[in-house]
């Protein structure tokens, strides 16, 4: 048992890694600071500072255009609209695989590091479920670093929005910059991949014997 523990060592790291990974992939999906955008009107946008998000839009307001939000108006996007960019709707769809991708990665690492600590020697039960959490992992990551990569590309070059006269909003900001979502996306690429490629380095040891209990 305890030759399968310390061979096991780099694959609880990658667990943990994997978990924050998991963790900070599935707050960047859910925040609205994706893009912030710098506007010259104040009309409506008070603040001269509005966020795109990947689900919505949210700015701070003075004019009380939407009385439920306390000052901040947000408008969802519904379902499929024409004006919404590709990258952003590649957003919505990879991040929520990646979240559903990486949950199967840390399940299926819980299940191998829970065969080592509990003795179980036998290799099918150990080396396949650190190897097929590796993959995930690393296919989770990947599908985060796209649309990240994508969205900042947009921020980078200003790339405008024509929004509809409904979101208050403007079709090009004065500038703009990349929220605090992208670099929480780029933080969790890079756990993830740390922890794909150290749960395929996984090797069962040759010592270790071939029955179910040690």
């Amino acid at each position: 048992m305890s030759s399968l523990v310390n061979a096991s060592h780099l694959q609880l790291t990658a667990f943990v890694l994997g978990t924050v990974g998991w963790i900070l992939c599935t707050i960047s999906m859910g925040m609205v600071e994706w893009r912030v955008w710098h506007v010259d009107n104040t009309s409506i946008i008070s603040s001269g500072i509005a966020w795109v998000g990947i689900w919505k839009v949210c700015f701070i307001s003075y004019l009380h255009v939407s009385p439920g939000y306390r000052e901040q108006f947000c408008h969802k996007f519904s379902g499929y609209e024409s004006f919404v960019p590709h990258e952003i709707y590649a957003a919505q769809g990879l991040l929520l695989i990646a979240m559903f991708v990486g949950l199967l990665g840390l399940a299926a690492t819980i299940f191998a590091l829970r065969n080592v600590y509990m003795g179980i020697t036998h290799k099918t039960l150990i080396t396949p479920f650190f190897l097929v959490g590796g993959f995930f992992y690393i296919f989770a990551g990947l599908c985060v670093l796209i649309p990240v990569s994508w969205n900042f590309y947009s921020v980078t070059h200003n790339r405008s929005i024509a929004f509809p006269s409904s979101y208050y909003m403007p079709s090009s900001p004065v500038a703009q910059e990349a929220g605090p979502a992208i670099p929480v996306g780029i933080v969790a690429v890079i756990l993830l991949l740390l922890s794909g490629t150290f749960s395929l380095s996984y090797r069962f040891p040759g010592t270790a014997n071939t029955i179910t209990k040690s």
